[in-house]
């Protein structure tokens, strides 16, 4: 588990193609490596990868095909920059939110504005997550734990001060750019309790819709 809090920046030093994977080799920059043990879980853009190899600059993992299809690496290259964290310990200070490290989808950023000393970010969502999405709720951009402000739609905008821009990727951002999101837990849970013994049915016929909840008492 991570909190969303990020502790550095790194870069992809290599991505070797293994026909059904990817092994990646990251520069962590100023990320301690003194505790980090082999099997242990970094988020890396919000994606929790497991060390296979480190060093006291560098770790390597192995990044799945349904990682992949799920998440920015897809887009990414040598030299790409990334967030990030290791998992927190049960005495670690909480200081973002719940954040499993899987990745629900890409976004797009749509827009960068300076507002005063912070910047203004709106983030066009796949519309499959716009539902997950609430103003003041929760939300991890590239691993970086977030505060919804505005949502339009499919989109959401963010409000930023000069220290997450300067101690993370988001500085870098530009309109176009890709960025992986991860919804709020509680939110995915919630939306399959709400199906009761409809869980157990087939994913076809599961999703929630408005006659759903009408039904069962949500809507009047």
């Amino acid at each position: 588990m991570f909190t969303g809090i990020i502790a550095a920046t790194g870069k992809i030093e290599s991505l070797q193609n293994n026909g059904t994977d990817v092994r990646l080799r990251v520069n962590v920059g100023k990320l301690d490596m003194a505790d980090v043990a082999l099997g242990d879980s970094i988020a890396t853009n919000g994606v929790c990868l497991t060390v296979v190899e480190f060093d006291s600059q560098h770790f390597s993992a192995d990044v799945s095909s349904e990682t992949i299809t799920r998440s920015g690496f897809a887009h990414y290259a040598n030299g790409q920059g990334v967030n990030l964290e290791k998992a927190m310990l049960p005495t670690s200070r909480f200081g973002g939110h719940i954040v499993s490290g899987h990745v629900d989808g890409v976004g797009e950023v749509k827009s960068i504005d300076d507002k005063g000393k912070a910047v203004e970010i709106w983030i066009n969502a796949p519309t499959n997550l716009a539902r997950y999405i609430a103003e003041k709720g929760s939300i991890t951009v590239d691993g970086v734990s977030l505060t919804v402000n505005q949502v339009d739609g499919a989109a959401f905008r963010l409000t930023l001060v000069p220290h997450t821009m300067q101690e993370t990727i988001i500085g870098s951002y530009q309109p176009g750019s890709k960025v992986n999101l991860e919804v709020d837990v509680i939110a995915r849970y919630l939306e399959r309790l709400m199906l009761g013994d409809k869980a157990a049915e087939s994913t076809a016929k599961n999703d929630i819709s408005l006659a759903f909840l009408a039904e069962h008492g949500y809507l009047k």
